[in-house]
């Protein structure tokens, strides 16, 4: 992974938070299908960034990563249910809300400038 790929490094991270929270909320018996619901969606993210960059078009980029826009949004809802059901501490719950944010803004600017962009989209230069 190119470390100065920022959409992949954050939402491989994000996707490793996830992971963890998934496994506290198993062990403390929180809400199984909610756990799995964002465990699902969180980990989404970083996937469809990595297929993005694999893309064969610049109509598949824009497809995966808006795919991964609309999975950073869901894992957002999650978060805030967890958060507003008392099954996870405010605190950590908004650390994991303001870096679903970050990834939202991130992945709408890289959509929104692949669509304007003209000719071919180079992966490289887009993240």
């Amino acid at each position: 992974m190119k470390e100065d790929n920022t959409i992949l490094v954050k939402s491989y991270a994000f996707a490793v938070r996830i992971v963890r929270l998934y496994k506290h909320l198993r062990r403390a018996g929180e809400v199984p299908p909610l756990a799995a619901q964002v465990l699902r969606s969180g980990t989404s993210v970083g996937a469809n960034v990595e297929e993005a960059v694999g893309g064969f078009s610049k109509r598949d980029f824009v497809a995966k990563c808006g795919i991964a826009y609309k999975e950073a949004r869901e894992t957002h809802y999650w978060l805030r249910l967890l958060r507003d059901t008392d099954c996870v501490e405010p605190r950590l719950a908004e650390s994991l809300l303001n870096e679903a944010e970050e990834l939202k803004k991130i992945l709408a600017a890289i959509i929104l400038s692949s669509r304007q962009a003209n000719g071919p989209i180079s992966v490289e230069n887009n993240f």
